[in-house]
């Protein structure tokens, strides 16, 4: 097929057109990865130094101590964000409207300077602060996915008709086996006619007649009983593991463990009291103003979710009067009525400040592994027994502690041992517990 010198032009020109628009499209595509890899790392740097330097008096999408700053590069010229963050003191003493305005509206409370952060450092923060995450896609696999739980049930419904099956043979065979049995034994002449049972008289008369067996039954009646009894007796007043609903949802997991909260920063007055004290809620709004939802892991295992754990906040909030949006105490305070879950009898004395600051114990010594309790309970007996083989047990920590010097020494004199029980100072003598 022969072509017209029009028609070979307009081919080498529709090539050169593809060229053209192939190395365009490659182009672009370099051009916009490269800007959308560097947005990102951007994005994860500003993030750490957005956490480092700006989270404890910042959040992104609520009013804090400061203001939100979802969004701020839009609100003010990038040239006064570096002077405002750099020195935010001076731009008021100086008279800046802006500057003004902001720490008039903030109590008159200038924000810290931050002078060593560069500008590219605060770009990378903007870059976090103006970030908006794409939409989640849905997958096709994820919305065909079958339920496990529907699997497991299909799979147990299984199992159960094979273990049936094999029953039912079971029962066939042996009926079979034992017909087969009796043939045999028809055929051979044996007779395998049940015989006949001598009537014997009913147990209960033989019992009546036995006067020793009444009475050793008797005493084991009583026996068996008082023990039950004793055992009954001897579990009030024990309330191991109570576990009561608090109006307030406490996660000890959360703050002790993975935050690794000390005990004694809520319980302070353990250090220098008989009692370990509930903490005030000003405690816990020394994290929480600043705290006002649940950040932590997203996949949670023990049946709560963060939606849950951010309302609990919320009542925090309410009971002591904290107005989140203006970030200030309104004074309508409402009372919090905590279940109190160790309690002692009245006639037994335990002072904190004696084990916990004098005797190092350490609270997990009695209250268990409190770090992983999701909810607290009650972890040991606190019986008189257990705080007696306790203090058999336990050797003072009498190094570097000059409470215990003078007595260590005249103590290991008398005993002649370089440690010393609880007992060997006295800790079995009855006034110790109960006065």
């Amino acid at each position: 097929m022969s072509l017209s010198y029009t028609q070979i032009r307009f081919l080498i020109g529709f090539a050169q057109i593809r060229k053209i628009c192939l190395f365009l499209a490659i182009l672009s595509a370099s051009f916009f990865a490269i800007p959308l890899q560097a947005q990102e790392a951007d994005v994860q740097a500003g993030k750490k130094l957005f956490n480092s330097n700006c989270a404890a008096c910042h959040k992104l999408n609520k009013k804090a101590v400061g203001p939100a700053l979802k969004g701020v590069s839009a609100k003010y010229d990038r040239e006064w964000l570096y002077s405002w963050i750099k020195n935010s003191s001076a731009m008021i003493k100086d008279g800046d409207p802006q500057a003004v305005a902001v720490w008039e509206e903030y109590n008159k409370v200038a924000m810290n300077a931050f002078p060593l952060l560069s500008n590219t450092d605060i770009d990378n923060i903007l870059a976090y602060t103006d970030y908006i995450p794409p939409a989640p896609v849905a997958s096709a696999s994820s919305a065909q996915a079958i339920p496990v739980s529907s699997v497991s049930s299909t799979s147990n419904d299984l199992i159960l008709a094979a273990l049936a099956l094999v029953f039912i043979m079971l029962v066939v065979m042996l009926f079979l086996v034992q017909k087969t049995l009796k043939r045999i034994a028809v055929a051979s002449g044996v007779d395998v006619t049940p015989p006949v049972k001598e009537k014997r008289p009913p147990l209960w008369q033989v019992v009546a007649k036995n006067q020793f067996l009444i009475f050793l039954m008797v005493i084991g009646f009583l026996l068996s009983s008082a023990y039950f009894v004793y055992g009954y007796l001897m579990q009030i007043g024990i309330d191991q593991g109570y576990m009561p609903v608090q109006p307030i949802h406490y996660s000890h997991k959360i703050h002790s463990g993975a935050n690794q909260i000390e005990c004694k920063y809520c319980h302070s007055s353990a250090r220098v009291s008989k009692h370990s004290g509930i903490p005030s809620l000003n405690v816990c709004m020394n994290c929480h103003k600043n705290i006002a939802e649940y950040n932590g892991e997203e996949d949670l295992d023990n049946g709560y979710t963060k939606d849950f754990y951010t309302k609990e906040i919320k009542k925090l909030y309410d009971a002591v009067g904290w107005d989140e949006d203006n970030q200030a105490y309104t004074g309508d305070t409402k009372p919090v009525k905590w279940v109190r879950i160790h309690n002692l009898p009245d006639f037994v004395y335990f002072n904190h400040a004696q084990h916990v600051q004098v005797g190092g114990v350490e609270c997990q010594t009695c209250h268990g592994p409190v770090e992983e309790m999701e909810v607290m309970y009650q972890h040991s007996s606190l019986t008189m027994g257990w705080c007696i083989n306790c203090h058999r047990e336990t050797n003072v920590k009498v190094k570097d502690n000059g409470y215990y010097t003078k007595i260590h020494e005249e103590l290991s004199k008398k005993y002649g041992v370089e440690k010393l029980t609880v007992a060997q100072m006295g800790g079995l003598e009855c006034g110790k517990c109960h006065y």
